[in-house]
């Protein structure tokens, strides 16, 4: 008798749990008081939404002249952080949505996390879009309202109002999966529940969960349906997006590459901030045994896909400049690479198309130091790559005698920092008051997920053959 023994996959939780183990483990941090580091993260990041809005108050209050905009850099510092945040928010879609439709299941431990980053980054990109308008209680022209309303019907040809309803409608989507999602563990936590407020409220906001199997039977569905329709979305959102640039005549922007390389992009961006806050939550809240290499391998082999698509655009953008033969297309693109801003051209190229080829090696892909390293780097690349788009096309235009240079000041920065101290704020407020992974769903793969398995190989003999 011999052995074969063949490896299938590693384990998606480790540490031999049981049900009772997932509960506790993932509860604990809901039901427990907050911790030290908790505390000290929240609290800097309060301190740093505090600064942010102070700067965007004070720019609301004086108007958008107290950017570093000119004449000839009409957009710059806030729409480069626009869309930035768009493409961030783009992960937690693809993640809870399309892997669900192709039945990954390496998704179950990560997709709270991520849709939840994906609600947070939708509301920063939409403070840039608030805080441009200049008079941001006028935001509602925007919308289609009857003249009736005091405002005039908005021009449906402008793409700038396609934004409003495809980043409108991704944000209803994602929050409406992000929360239906979250039902049946709310249940679970209601029915830990030691105090009357704490039963209260996870009560009410479990919309009445019994867990009986006519539930689980309409939430299946219910999950299906959404991933159905936020598909789509993952290739609307950006592509729209990327038609701001695409439909006008600017060289540099009119493009028809645009919208699948800003898909592509954005995935890219949104998986390393994913991964970025994984790797940081799986170590603050003890989660190494449900956020497994086997997680972090497979973002990262997403990272170097999408990475690879984007640097293949990026080539592509360049080949195209020079066979369309138009001498200001051409000259836009030597500009990126040689002109001014040289210096944020080459930086985007690094961090954007070279150093996700490192994971290609195993020994990189499943190491977490490194890999939290590239997805600080590859979003940095990202936030360089859309500040070369839209500043480099602008500040050089036909006339060269009103050409000129873009340089931010203090209220553009802060703007910037308000971002991020409403993101980090949002999500350290989710990480202690919600489950960060998804309970039911991790449950539903424990059972059947094992490192190999063995077949018995046995000897024919004369009875056998018979």
């Amino acid at each position: 008798m011999s052995h074969v023994v063949s490896p299938i996959r590693e384990k998606l939780v480790t540490g031999g749990k049981s049900y009772s183990d997932v509960t506790h483990d993932i509860c604990k941090q809901v039901e427990g008081e907050p911790t030290k580091e908790w505390k000290i993260a929240f609290g800097i990041s309060v301190l740093v939404f505090m600064y942010g809005a102070y700067c965007l108050f004070y720019t609301w209050w004086q108007g958008i002249g107290v950017w570093g905009l000119n004449k000839t850099v009409g957009w710059a510092w806030d729409i480069t952080n626009f869309v930035w945040w768009v493409g961030i928010g783009h992960a937690g879609t693809l993640i809870s949505a399309v892997l669900l439709l192709f039945r990954q299941k390496w998704r179950t431990s990560i997709n709270r996390s991520a849709e939840a980053m994906t609600i947070f980054a939708v509301l920063c990109a939409a403070s840039f879009i608030l805080a441009h308008m200049g008079r941001p209680w006028l935001a509602h022209w925007a919308l289609p309202l009857p003249n009736a309303f005091g405002s005039l019907w908005v021009n449906f040809n402008s793409p700038l109002v396609w934004d409003v309803f495809a980043i409108s409608t991704y944000l209803s989507v994602s929050l409406l999966f992000w929360y239906m999602g979250l039902v049946p563990d709310l249940a679970t936590i209601r029915d830990r529940a030691t105090t009357s407020g704490r039963k209260f409220w996870y009560g009410f906001f479990s919309l009445g969960w019994t867990g009986s199997s006519k539930t689980w039977a309409r939430y299946e569905y219910m999950s299906l349906i959404l991933a159905g329709i936020s598909t789509p979305l993952v290739l609307s959102v950006h592509t729209i997006v990327s038609m701001d640039f695409a439909t006008s005549v600017i060289p540099g922007w009119h493009t028809t590459i645009f919208p699948p390389y800003f898909v592509a992009g954005a995935i890219f961006s949104g998986f390393a901030m994913v991964q970025t806050l994984l790797l940081i939550t799986r170590v603050v809240f003890k989660l190494e045994d449900y956020i497994t290499i086997e997680h972090i391998e497979m973002m990262n082999i997403v990272i170097t896909v999408t990475g690879s698509v984007v640097g293949i655009a990026y080539l592509t953008e360049f080949f195209i400049a020079w066979y369309s033969g138009v001498e200001y297309e051409s000259y836009a693109f030597i500009n990126r690479a040689t002109g001014p801003y040289w210096w944020a051209y080459w930086m985007m190229m690094t961090c954007n198309v070279i150093s996700p080829q490192l994971f290609w090696s195993k020994a990189i892909r499943t190491n977490l130091m490194v890999s939290f390293f590239l997805s600080i780097v590859v979003n940095v690349g990202m936030w360089f790559e859309r500040f070369v788009i839209i500043v480099t096309s602008l500040h050089r235009d036909y006339l060269p005698s009103s050409w000129a240079m873009f340089s931010p000041t203090m209220y553009d920065i802060g703007d910037y920092i308000f971002s991020f101290g409403l993101f980090f704020t949002l999500f350290f407020l989710f990480a202690k008051y919600l489950p960060v992974v998804n309970m039911a769903e991790v449950k539903s793969v424990m059972k059947g997920v094992s490192t190999e398995f063995t077949i018995k190989r046995i000897k024919p003999t004369k009875k056998t053959e018979e």
